[in-house]
């Protein structure tokens, strides 16, 4: 978790989140995020279990704030 804010901080895009991060997290214990550095070299990031409903929420709000 710590890990994605500071990536997203440094100016870092979400390329991808596997499964969708819109999807219904009843099933969901393993979240995969692609993230595109400014140079174009890509950096993932894979959470688990509880951290993995953490990080969905986080991008969540982040992607929504103004």
């Amino acid at each position: 978790m710590l890990k994605l804010k500071r990536l997203l901080d440094n100016n870092y895009k979400i390329e991808k989140i596997q499964p969708p991060i819109f999807a219904s997290d009843a099933e969901i214990n393993i979240v995969t995020v692609t993230l595109l550095c400014p140079d174009g070299r890509k950096e993932t990031i894979r959470a688990y279990r509880e951290e993995s409903r953490a990080v969905r929420e986080y991008i969540r709000e982040w992607h929504n704030k103004p």
